[in-house]
């Protein structure tokens, strides 16, 4: 009763909740982590109340768990210790956009739809880096575990994005990173001493961010997609290299999977072009087309035909296809392990997930982006299962577990891992690497309160 009436002191009795139906909705994510319910829930509406609970969760020694949008699928926000889960969509305010810094700065509760509306609305001739995520995912949510959008095979992880952060940090101090530490604007976090990967990655467990500087990048009037298509894996790491050389690109996704049978043992190189006008699209196109023209030739490959109406799905941004093969069993689940991996490595990883789905009878799905310049890529190993029946779960969550361990096989890093695959990394992490991770968050968080159990170094 202490603890609940300190936090309606703080918030107002409509912010918070120990509700049992409420704390039931906090108490899991979309993916197969068990399911934990949180003491309390509460809705801050400023970082002056984020530092507030921030302190009294340090005088009472219980947990906090901050929350976005909760569509991770690892459990990232499942409050596994209890606690408090501190609910930051109240913090949705788009506070600044500098048009010629091609810039802005969000509070946290921002999600991808409010940010790509607004901009359209106010400013047409600017766009951000959206992922194929629902647009209720928070921007800065996204950002936190180096999420990927339609640019990052221009610019790089969204987490690259970022000028500048606002954090409460665990001891309940508010702390600005960045130009933004000692200038009204919010333009860079360099050259400075990079204090922002203190917190990007680390889900939760440095601070709380109440504020993000977010790089924005020119909207072009037109955008057109080429798909190409291979029926040997094995080329696709040299089709990838051959188009991102073009640099002509916004954004190359792979995609390979067994229903609908037109994509059966095929994979799909969807390449994204942009520009102001007819004759530069048609540039590109060309530029692009040469790039693989010898795969044209040999017969190894080929472009699809698409009809306005396939075309008008593949350029939907965020890509509605996600969702729907979310829930191709029928029961609403969905889980995959985002392998972040050397490009080289495609044909590879593709084995690998063809041979964990039939192993363990489960249907499968993959679709990939590329990061920068061919970089790296993030390939999906994907799983649907039906939520209403516990032996697909198993299944799934058994080929999920296979997924990391092929993924670490591959010389690759899980991304935004769960509970397990954490650990599986921080077993084969440089020992020092480690320690320094244990060194950081015992400095930063003495107490431990922040979202504890995540990225936890044994002792």
């Amino acid at each position: 009763m202490d603890i609940y009436k300190a936090l309606v002191d703080i918030v107002g009795e409509e912010f918070v909740s120990r509700n049992e139906e409420e704390l039931y909705i906090y108490s899991r994510d979309s993916g197969l982590t068990e399911r934990e319910k949180p003491d309390f829930v509460v809705m801050p509406g400023s970082a002056e109340e984020v530092q507030k609970i921030v302190l009294l969760a340090n005088k009472y020694k219980i947990p906090l768990i901050p929350v976005g949008a909760s569509l991770t699928l690892s459990g990232l926000a499942v409050p596994i210790r209890k606690g408090i889960v501190v609910d930051l969509r109240r913090m949705d305010r788009i506070i600044e956009v500098n048009r010629l810094g091609r810039y802005a700065v969000i509070e946290p509760g921002v999600t991808q739809g409010k940010l790509k509306a607004f901009l359209e609305r106010n400013y047409p001739d600017l766009c951000h880096s959206m992922p194929d995520a629902p647009p209720s995912a928070t921007v800065v949510g996204n950002i936190l575990i180096h999420g990927q959008g339609n640019l990052s095979q221009l610019y790089g992880f969204n987490s690259t994005m970022v000028t500048g952060l606002e954090i409460v940090l665990p001891t309940g101090k508010i702390c600005r990173i960045g130009s933004c530490s000692l200038s009204p604007y919010w333009f860079a976090v360099e050259p400075l001493p990079y204090l922002a990967g203190i917190f990007l990655g680390w889900f939760g467990t440095t601070g709380i961010i109440t504020k993000l500087g977010l790089r924005l990048y020119p909207r072009k009037r037109l955008r057109d997609i080429e798909v190409f298509v291979l029926d040997d894996p094995e080329k696709v790491a040299d089709v990838v290299y051959r188009i991102t050389h073009t640099e002509m690109a916004e954004d190359v996704i792979t995609m390979e999977q067994p229903y609908p049978m037109m994509f059966r043992d095929v994979v799909l190189v969807q390449i994204y072009f942009n520009g102001d006008s007819e004759e530069e699209i048609e540039f590109k196109r060309k530029m692009l087309w040469n790039s693989v023209m010898n795969y044209i030739r040999s017969r190894d490959g080929g472009f699809m035909f698409l009809t306005p109406d396939v075309q008008e799905d593949f350029l939907e941004k965020p890509a509605s296809s996600v969702t729907r093969f979310a829930d191709v069993m029928k029961g609403g689940g969905f889980v995959y392990c985002g392998a972040i991996i050397p490009v080289e490595k495609f044909a590879e990883a593709l084995r690998k997930l063809k041979e964990i789905a039939k192993r363990h009878e489960i249907t499968y799905g993959h679709v990939g982006r590329i990061v920068g310049r061919g970089h790296c890529m993030m390939f999906s190993f994907s799983f649907p299962f039906n939520r209403a029946d516990r032996a697909s779960m198993e299944r799934a969550k058994e080929a999920l577990h296979e997924s990391y361990l092929a993924t670490l096989e591959l010389g690759g890093i899980p991304w935004k891992p769960e509970l397990f695959a954490q650990k599986m990394i921080l077993e084969r992490m440089d020992k020092n690497a480690a320690e320094l991770m244990k060194q950081i968050r015992g400095l930063l968080d003495p107490n431990g309160i922040m979202n504890p159990g995540n990225w936890e170094v044994e002792p």
